[in-house]
C-alpha cells in the first residue's frame, strides 16, 4: 500500500482517487477550493441553481464504468436523461436548426434545416469522423501517450497515420460542406477543446461524431450532481479529503517524489498524482530539474480560449423551450481572431451559448435559470478585472442576444458575471484557460503532457493532461494513471 496524495479535487482527482483507494491505496486529496468539482462548480442566486462548468455530458457509460469497477453504481446517485433537441442553432441570416439527440434524425434534421445537400454531405463528414474514432478511441485514448512513438506505436500502419491527418486542420476538413452554415456548425466543434477550427487538427470531427453517435445527455438537478456523487463514492471508499488546503510545493530527491508542502508544512508521500493545471504544476509547484523538458513542451503551447459568463435567474418560460442553444455571428473568423490574435480583446461580436434546462430543481415554477458563456481571451493578454470592463461586456452581450431574437433584459431579476479572472482565481487554471492548453497544431492536441511524469512518482490527471479536457477524458486520464500506479 502506498501512500498517494492527490493535488485538486477536480473530476480527474477525484476519479484517480476512487480508483487508487479502491485498488488498496491510502489516498489523501489536498484542495485548495473550499469544495470539490472543480470547474464543475454550481453558483445559488436566490431560489436559482447554475450549473456554472460543462452542461452536456457526453459518452456516460466512462462515469458509469468508473462507479462499477470501484464497486458503486452511479445510476442510484444520479438521474442521466438525454437532451432532445441536443442543440438549437441559430445562423447569420436568421435561420435555425434543431440537432436532434438521435443519429439517425440528425441527417434529415440537417436537410430540411439547410437544404437537400447538407444532411448527405454531413453524413459523409460523419463516416470519416467514425473511422478516426475507431483509431484514436482505444489505442490513444485509453492509453499512456508519450511523445510521437507511441503514437507511431498506436498507429497499426501507414493508412492510420494518413487518416488521423495530424497536419490537416478542422478547417480543412469541413471544404467538403458546400452551406457556409454547415461550415459553421463544424467550426463550432473546435471550440469543445478551447481551440481554433483553422489551426486544431481535423482529428477533432471525432467530436461532433460522438456527441451524435453517443448522444448529449443532463444530469437531474444540473451536472454539479455528478461532481456530488462522485465525491460521496470516494469517501465511502476511504479517501480523505483536505479543502481550503493549497498545495504550494512538491518534494523530490534523487529518487523522486518524497511529498507535498501544504501550507507551510511538509506532508510525505510516496506518490502524487497532480489534478492542477499542468502550466501552474511546473511553473510553481515543481523546481524538480527532470521535469525541465516537459515545462519547455509547454511554453511552446498556446493556452486554450476563457470563457465570459452570465447567471441569468429570469422570471418569464422562453417559448419553445431549448436546453441549449448556439447563436452564431455574422463573421465567426473575427471572434478567432480576437481571441487567439496577436492582440487578444474581448469578442465585439460574439457567439453566444445558451444552457436554460426545463428541470423544476434549478428555478422556480414560471421562471428560468440561464447559464450564458461566450468565448474570450485569457487573463492576462486581457486585464478582465479592470474597473467597469465585467459589467460593460455583461450589458454587451445581452444586447446581442436582443439583436439576436432572445432579449431578455426586461426578465432579469437576478444577475451575475464570472471573467476570466475569476476562473483564474476559482480554479488555479493559469490565465482562466478553460482546458489548459488548446489543440491548435497536431502537438497540442495529440501530445499533451504525458500521464507519468519523468519525476518518479509523480502522475498527472486532468484536462490540461493527456487524453485532454472535458468530463469523459479527464475520467479517462485518472483509469491511464490508475493502471499505471497498479494495485497496493
Amino acid at each position: 500500500m502506498a501512500d498517494v496524495a492527490v493535488i485538486g479535487a477536480g473530476m480527474g482527482g477525484l476519479a484517480a482517487a476512487a480508483r487508487l483507494a479502491h485498488a488498496g491505496h491510502a489516498v489523501t486529496v489536498f484542495e485548495a477550493a473550499p469544495t470539490y468539482g472543480g470547474k464543475l462548480g454550481v453558483t445559488r442566486l436566490g431560489e436559482f441553481t447554475f450549473d456554472t462548468g460543462p452542461s452536456l455530458l457526453t459518452l456516460p457509460h466512462v462515469y458509469r464504468d468508473l462507479f462499477a469497477e470501484t464497486g458503486g453504481d452511479l445510476d442510484e446517485h444520479v438521474d442521466i436523461v438525454p437532451v432532445d433537441p441536443l442543440c438549437h442553432y441559430r445562423f447569420p441570416d436568421g435561420s435555425v436548426l434543431d440537432l436532434p439527440h438521435a443519429e439517425h434524425e440528425v441527417a434529415p434534421a440537417l436537410a430540411a434545416a439547410l437544404g437537400p445537400d447538407a444532411g448527405e454531405q454531413w453524413t459523409r463528414l460523419m463516416s470519416r469522423g467514425r473511422r478516426l474514432w475507431d483509431l484514436v478511441g482505444e489505442p490513444v485514448l485509453h492509453r499512456p501517450l508519450n511523445g510521437v512513438p507511441d503514437l507511431l506505436r498506436h498507429s497499426r500502419n501507414v493508412r492510420d497515420l494518413l487518416a488521423i491527418a495530424p497536419w490537416r486542420t478542422l478547417r480543412g476538413a469541413g471544404r467538403g460542406l458546400a452551406d457556409p452554415r454547415l461550415r459553421m456548425l463544424l467550426d463550432r466543434y473546435a471550440t469543445y477543446t478551447g481551440s481554433d477550427p483553422r489551426r486544431v487538427p481535423a482529428l477533432m470531427t471525432v467530436v461532433p461524431y460522438i456527441e451524435q453517435h453517443h448522444g448529449g445527455w443532463y444530469v437531474q438537478g444540473g451536472l454539479r450532481r455528478l461532481a456530488d456523487a462522485l465525491h460521496a463514492h470516494c469517501r465511502e471508499l476511504g479517501v480523505r479529503f483536505h479543502f481550503a488546503a493549497p498545495v504550494t510545493g512538491i518534494d523530490t530527491d534523487g529518487r523522486g517524489v518524497r511529498g507535498l508542502r501544504v501550507a507551510g508544512e511538509s506532508v510525505p508521500a510516496d506518490i502524487v498524482v497532480s489534478d492542477a493545471d499542468a502550466h501552474h504544476l511546473h511553473r510553481d509547484l515543481l523546481t524538480d530539474p527532470r521535469a525541465a523538458r516537459a515545462r519547455r513542451a509547454l511554453a511552446r503551447t498556446q493556452p486554450s480560449l476563457s470563457g465570459f459568463v452570465l447567471l441569468l435567474a429570469l422570471h418569464g418560460t422562453t417559448t419553445p423551450r431549448r436546453h441549449h442553444r448556439v447563436l452564431f455571428p455574422a463573421d465567426y473568423d473575427a471572434e478567432f481572431d480576437a481571441v487567439f490574435g496577436q492582440r487578444p480583446r474581448p469578442v465585439d461580436d460574439p457567439t453566444v451559448y445558451v444552457c436554460s434546462p426545463d428541470d423544476p430543481t434549478v428555478a422556480p415554477s414560471g421562471h428560468e435559470a440561464w447559464f450564458v458563456l461566450v468565448n474570450a481571451p485569457r487573463h492576462g493578454p486581457v486585464h478582465w478585472d479592470a474597473p467597469g470592463l465585467a459589467k460593460d461586456y455583461a450589458d454587451k452581450v445581452l444586447a446581442v442576444l436582443a439583436a439576436r431574437g432572445l432579449d431578455v433584459r426586461d426578465r432579469v431579476l437576478h444577475r451575475a458575471i464570472r471573467t476570466p479572472a475569476d476562473w483564474e482565481r476559482d480554479t488555479g487554471s493559469v490565465g482562466g484557460s478553460l482546458y489548459g492548453s488548446s489543440s491548435n497544431g497536431a502537438r497540442a492536441a495529440l501530445l499533451r503532457p504525458a500521464n507519468r511524469s519523468r519525476v518518479p512518482g509523480l502522475f498527472l490527471v486532468g484536462g490540461s493532461a493527456h487524453p485532454g479536457g472535458g468530463l469523459p477524458l479527464v475520467a479517462l486520464s485518472a483509469a491511464i494513471v490508475a493502471r499505471l500506479i497498479g494495485p497496493a
